[in-house]
């Protein structure tokens, strides 16, 4: 069965090895999921469940959603996400907690990475730059970007400055070192995508399972 839960990345820290080394890692907030909706393979052509995280008032939510959410009769939900399901597993209402994992498991997490804005060549793609001396004027440009005689044209996706970051992010095969139910968190060894506060998908990991 595949398990997923949202989370809220709350940062870095470290705890210590039974051995006595220092492990970093990102501790994510997961209050109970709720299940707002079952997909079907009768009715929506695949088997999934959709799940809401982060309460929020129901003024700050849109009529249609309001009407959707009530279904599941548990409140209002600033996220809703999808994970596969097998059939009968869940039922609307249903709570998912930060139990369904444990400590050893390995997880997918996927997130927002942070936004950079507008970069260049040297820090979005790792370009070396030209020498800073000697009355060099080529220090961090991109350099030539083509021929000009054939073909006469820049080809498609050659690495230049842009927009950095704010990008959807899979990091696959993070162990769970430590569950904590008793406060909606997980520690996972390791990063994860995102900022502080952001919302993840931790998901069980498609390519290990020990």
């Amino acid at each position: 069965m595949n398990k997923g839960i949202l989370g809220k990345k709350l940062g870095m820290t470290q705890v210590f090895a039974e051995d006595g080394s220092a492990v970093g890692v990102t501790a994510v907030e997961v209050e109970p999921s709720v299940v707002v909706q079952v997909k079907t393979q009768a009715k929506d052509g695949y088997d999934a469940i959709q799940v809401g995280y982060g309460r929020v008032k129901q003024k700050n939510v849109t009529k249609p959603l309001q009407g959707h959410m009530n279904k599941a009769n548990k409140g209002f939900f600033r996220v809703l996400k999808e994970f596969p399901a097998q059939p009968g597993t869940y039922e609307p209402g249903q709570e998912i907690t930060a139990e369904i994992f444990q400590a050893g498991d390995y997880v997918d997490v996927v997130g927002t990475s942070k936004g950079k804005g507008f970069q260049g060549v040297v820090k979005r793609h790792g370009f070396g730059g030209g020498r800073a001396t000697h009355g060099s004027m080529f220090h961090r440009a991109p350099g030539s970007i083509g021929a000009s005689a054939d073909p006469s044209r820049v080809f498609k996706g050659t690495k230049m400055g842009g927009h950095m970051g704010a990008e959807r992010k899979t990091m696959q095969n993070l162990q769970v070192w430590q569950v904590r139910p008793e406060h909606n968190v997980l520690l996972l060894k390791g990063s994860i995508p995102g900022s502080k506060n952001s919302f993840v998908l931790i998901k069980q990991a498609r390519k290990k399972s020990v």
